[in-house]
């Protein structure tokens, strides 16, 4: 009976202290926008916490999702297309799904733009995750021939547009 109840405390005290370990403060995620010349196309590499993408569709859907749910795939693939879009002449420029992938506990998700002029002038609306992390921050990194900077979106900052900056 002794060593049964010093196991459990031992469990309790060992797993309460891991814990807060996998929880975390920040919020925020990277994209990536790269002009490709050669294929005339923006490449488009979002980097982001996977529980946290996990924990958004959870709530916006209302289930318990997982990479078991069975359209795993495709409910993330909808949730960026609703939450990044990028605009020419307020027209939505088309983004295929090129697919995402994982590594630890990240996800990368992989789009791809037919488009053969510069970033100059874009607009990018990203509210990917801040409706459900009112600290989430995320970082649009943006790179062509001739420029290359960043945007910073948040909870009040959903629209930016790519310029010149010397």
């Amino acid at each position: 009976m002794k060593n049964s109840s010093f196991i459990l405390i031992l469990l309790v005290v060992i797993f309460g202290s891991i814990a807060p370990l996998s929880a975390h403060r920040f919020f925020f995620g990277i994209t990536d926008l790269n002009v490709n010349h050669q294929t005339n196309s923006i490449e488009i590499i979002h980097q982001f916490t996977l529980h946290d993408v996990e924990n958004a569709i959870s709530q916006q859907q209302q289930i318990s999702f997982n990479p078991e749910y069975p359209q795993y795939e495709e409910l993330i693939r909808q949730y960026f297309e609703k939450h990044f879009k990028i605009q020419n002449n307020s027209t939505n420029i088309s983004l295929a799904w090129v697919g995402l992938e994982f590594v630890r506990d990240k996800i990368f998700i992989y789009q791809e733009a037919k488009y053969s002029n510069f970033l100059i002038g874009l607009v990018v609306k990203n509210d990917l995750l801040t409706d459900t992390y009112a600290k989430q921050v995320n970082t649009v990194n943006f790179q062509d021939n001739n420029i290359q900077g960043s945007l910073t979106f948040d909870k009040s900052q959903h629209i930016a547009t790519i310029i010149v900056n010397n």
